[in-house]
C-alpha cells in the first residue's frame, strides 16, 4: 500500500456464523490493502471459523474474549448455532457482559475504528470516550434496514404508524417507490413471538437504533447497482453516511476436516446426472418443526429427483427438540437421496456440475453463494430477515417461493414438489434460470468490490482527518 499510514480496524460481530462469516470476508479484504484488522470473538467462534489465506493472515489477529457465564445457556455454546430458538435471550445476555473485557481490549489497542453489529447497544458511548470511531456494520440487506423505519421512529421520536402486525403486511409509508417487499403474515408473526422477549430488558429494535444512532458511518451488505433506490432511501431515513460493502462473495477457503467431508459427498454427487440434484439446506440458525420436516421430507420424495439435505436435526446437544424424518422415507428414497446431519462444506456441493437447484432459506450468504455457482432457487423463510429476502428475489424474479397458507405459513408435500420441479425443469421456471446467471457480475465482480472497500477505506481515512 501507499507510504500512507495504515489504519486500525476492529471487528465485533454477533455470535453467528451467518455474521461472523460476512464480517471475516471483510477483514480479508481490507486487510489485503495492507490495513491491520483484530478480530473480536469468542474461543469456539475463533476455532470455528475458516483458515485464512497465507497473503492475509499476518494482518489479521483474532482476539479471545472468554464467553462469559450465564444461566440457562449451555456449556460451550458461544454463537446461535449452538442453541435453540428459546435460549437465543441467554446467549445475548452472555454478549452483552463482552462489553468490560471489549473495553479493556480497545483501551490497550491503538485501533482507528470499530466495525460493529446490531447487538452492541452499548458499544458507541465506550467507543467514543476511548476516541475510537464506529461503524455499524449491518450484514442484512437495504431493505431489511429500511423496513425498520427512519432514524425519527427507531429513536421514538415519532410513533411507529404501523400498530398492528398486519401493517407489516404492506410497504410502510416512507418508501416512496413501488415495491411489493413487504412480510407475509405468518414471517412478522413469528419474528414477533421470537423477538417478543427483551433480552437482558433491551428489545431488538433498541439495540439497532443505538448503533444506527451513535455510530459515525453505516456500512451495509449490498451493491448499488443492484438495488439502487434502496441504498438512496437509506441514506435519507438514517441522516448518516450509508456505505455499500458489496454483496461479499465467498472465497475459497477450508474449514477444518472440510476435505475429509466433502471426499464423501462429492463421490456420491460424482454419481448423478448432470444439473439434476435438489440441493437443501436452510442455514445454521432456520429449523424446521416437525410437521414441515415431513412436509418436505414428502415433497422431496414425491419430487422423483436426486436430493442432498443438509438437515439440522437439532440445535446443541441440549436442545430435547430432535427432528425425525418420517416413516420409511429413507428406505424409500435409498439411492436416490441423501440426508446429512453433520455440517458440510456448502459452497463445494453448489460448485458441483450435478447440483440443479438449490432449496434455502433465503439468507442472505446463501443466496450469493447460489448466484456464484449459477444455482436457480427455491425458497422457504423461516426467521428475522428471510422473508424480505425472498420478496426481494421474487421481484427481480430470481427465486421461486414454495406456496403457503399465509396466515399460519402451512404448505404441502405437494407444493414443495411441484415449485422444485418447475424451477428445475419446466419451461415456467426458465426465467428464475436465466436471471440467477445474469445477475452474477452484480454479485461476483472482482473488480466492484475491490472499489467498494477502497470506498469504504478512503471514507474512513477521510473521517480521521475531521
Amino acid at each position: 500500500m501507499d507510504e500512507e499510514k495504515a489504519l486500525h480496524i476492529v471487528m465485533f460481530p454477533w455470535l453467528a456464523f451467518g455474521h461472523m462469516i460476512p464480517y471475516l470476508e471483510v477483514a480479508k479484504l481490507i486487510a489485503q490493502k495492507g490495513h491491520q484488522v483484530s478480530y473480536v470473538s469468542t474461543p469456539r467462534n475463533i476455532q470455528r471459523l475458516p483458515q485464512l489465506p497465507p497473503n492475509v493472515a499476518p494482518l489479521i489477529k483474532f482476539v479471545s474474549l472468554p464467553m462469559p457465564k450465564v444461566d440457562n445457556l449451555p456449556e460451550n455454546a458461544e454463537a446461535t448455532t449452538d442453541v435453540s430458538w428459546d435460549v437465543f435471550q441467554y446467549l445475548k445476555d452472555a454478549f452483552d457482559k463482552l462489553e468490560q473485557p471489549l473495553t479493556n481490549f480497545l483501551e490497550s489497542s491503538d485501533a482507528d475504528w470499530i466495525l460493529h453489529d446490531f447487538a452492541p447497544f452499548w458499544l458507541g458511548p465506550v467507543a467514543t470516550k476511548i476516541g475510537i470511531k464506529c461503524v455499524f456494520f449491518n450484514i442484512t440487506t437495504p431493505p431489511n434496514l429500511a423496513f425498520l423505519g427512519p432514524i425519527s421512529v427507531l429513536t421514538g421520536k415519532e410513533k411507529d404508524p404501523r400498530t398492528k402486525l398486519e401493517d407489516y403486511t404492506a410497504p410502510p409509508p416512507w418508501i416512496p417507490f413501488n415495491t411489493t417487499v413487504a412480510y407475509k403474515y405468518f414471517e412478522i408473526k413469528k419474528n414477533a413471538e421470537v423477538f417478543s422477549k427483551k433480552d437482558s430488558g433491551v428489545s431488538e429494535m433498541h439495540r439497532v437504533s443505538s448503533c444506527v444512532q451513535n455510530c459515525d458511518t453505516i456500512l451495509i451488505r449490498g451493491c448499488t447497482e443492484f438495488e439502487p433506490e434502496w441504498f438512496e432511501l437509506l441514506q435519507n431515513l438514517l441522516q448518516k453516511p450509508v456505505l455499500p460493502a458489496g454483496q461479499l462473495p465467498s472465497t475459497g477457503f477450508n474449514f477444518v476436516d472440510e476435505n475429509d467431508t466433502w471426499q464423501g459427498i462429492k463421490k456420491w454427487l460424482d454419481n448423478q446426472p448432470h444439473g439434476s440434484v435438489v440441493y437443501v439446506a436452510f442455514g445454521s440458525e432456520a429449523t424446521p418443526s416437525q410437521e414441515e420436516v415431513n412436509e418436505i421430507a414428502l415433497g422431496l420424495e414425491k419430487s422423483n429427483l436426486p436430493f442432498f439435505w443438509v438437515l439440522r436435526a437439532q440445535h446443541g446437544r441440549k436442545d430435547k427438540a430432535v427432528l425425525q424424518l418420517p416413516e420409511g422415507f429413507e428406505d424409500r428414497t435409498k439411492g436416490r437421496g441423501v440426508v446429512c446431519t453433520d455440517w458440510a462444506p456448502q459452497m463445494k456441493i453448489l460448485g458441483h456440475m450435478a447440483i440443479g437447484v438449490f432449496f434455502s432459506h433465503a439468507g442472505w450468504t446463501s443466496v450469493v453463494e447460489a448466484v456464484q455457482n449459477e444455482k436457480p432457487l427455491v425458497l422457504m423463510t423461516f426467521l428475522v430477515d428471510q422473508g424480505i429476502n425472498a420478496k426481494v428475489l421474487e421481484e427481480k424474479k430470481m427465486a421461486y417461493t414454495v406456496p403457503r397458507d399465509e396466515q399460519d405459513g402451512s404448505f404441502t408435500s405437494d407444493s414443495v414438489a411441484r415449485t422444485i420441479r418447475l424451477v428445475m425443469l419446466e419451461e415456467e421456471g426458465r426465467i428464475y434460470r436465466e436471471n440467477i446467471k445474469e445477475v452474477k457480475d452484480l454479485f461476483v465482480n472482482i473488480e466492484r468490490q475491490d472499489r467498494y472497500i477502497d470506498n469504504l477505506l478512503d471514507h474512513l481515512k477521510s473521517r480521521l482527518e475531521r
